[in-house]
């Protein structure tokens, strides 16, 4: 089933990419981006931005940017805007774990009382929206105020501002820690845990330090019969492997099949695949 999008990834290489959101053209760092480009630098230079880290980070422009603009990614409409980590509001190579759960959801048994979902650092909405769509009930939480706004900004462009979804600005782990207290139970869990991150009151959040923990604190939430933990990552070193082991380690006993692999960015013909970090996701048989 083709959905509509108007993002493309147009080009990379010498550790950028070049892409298209909108009417919008910008090119961006991409450390994985190590080949050289296949599109001419004239192509390059028609760019509307570019972001450098050099002498500070900041956005370079060609032509005046607007201060937000509307795209849509797998038929899903997202408002983007450049920020000064370089990030524009949405991921695209995110895609994949949408499409995930537009095939689980498709193997349900019909009928079936819709699942529960946690959506963790949940950032702009991408995968609540996702499975929003789908008539799952969510759960997202982010540490920052700023974005989960934002994110209920992008509920409203899709017409779902009043579809099941709770909000919640919290530290992930202090969360986790309060719904174990209260009892509460999810059928299924995405998460993309940043490398370092701060929570809501400046906790400090590092994966080399805090995941494993944060997979024991997500099983205790898990219902007694789960349905899937999609686990994602743009951290250099957490290959699909990795992060296969820790969903295996982290739901032993449950039964259940685990694929993994790298998140991709994909453009048209003659466009090298770009490697955007690395997912695992655990599933229980559809019964």
């Amino acid at each position: 089933m083709t959905t509509p999008s108007d993002y493309s990834l147009i080009d990379s290489g010498n550790g950028r990419k070049l892409e298209r959101f909108g009417a919008v053209v910008l090119d961006r760092p991409c450390a994985q981006a190590v080949w050289r480009p296949c599109r001419p630098a004239a192509e390059w230079d028609r760019a509307d931005a570019w972001f450098t880290r050099e002498e500070g980070s900041r956005w370079q422009q060609r032509r005046p940017l607007p201060e937000s603009w509307e795209v849509t990614l797998e038929g899903l409409r997202f408002e983007v805007q450049p920020t000064d980590f370089g990030h524009v509001g949405v991921f695209p190579e995110h895609v994949r774990a949408w499409r995930w759960l537009r095939r689980f959801q498709e193997a349900l048994p019909a009928g079936r009382e819709p699942l529960s979902v946690l959506n963790l650092f949940a950032y702009s909405g991408g995968a609540t929206l996702a499975a929003a769509r789908l008539g799952f009930r969510v759960c997202h939480l982010d540490a920052s105020r700023k974005m989960v706004a934002w994110a209920r900004r992008n509920a409203a462009l899709n017409d779902l501002d009043a579809a099941p979804v709770r909000w919640i600005v919290d530290d992930v782990q202090k969360f986790l820690a309060r719904e174990q207290r209260r009892g509460a139970v999810y059928d299924g869990i995405i998460l993309d845990p940043p490398s370092f991150g701060r929570g809501s009151r400046q906790e400090l959040f590092k994966i080399d330090t805090h995941l494993l923990d944060l997979m024991e604190q997500c099983r205790r939430v898990l219902a007694p019969r789960p349905a899937f933990v999609f686990l994602s990552c743009h951290t250099p070193g957490y290959t699909p492997l990795v992060l296969e082991h820790l969903l295996s380690q982290g739901l032993a006993g449950l039964g259940g099949a685990i694929e993994a692999g790298e998140m991709v960015l994909e453009g048209g013909h003659e466009v090298l695949p770009v490697p955007s970090g690395t997912y695992a996701v655990w599933s229980a048989p559809v019964a």
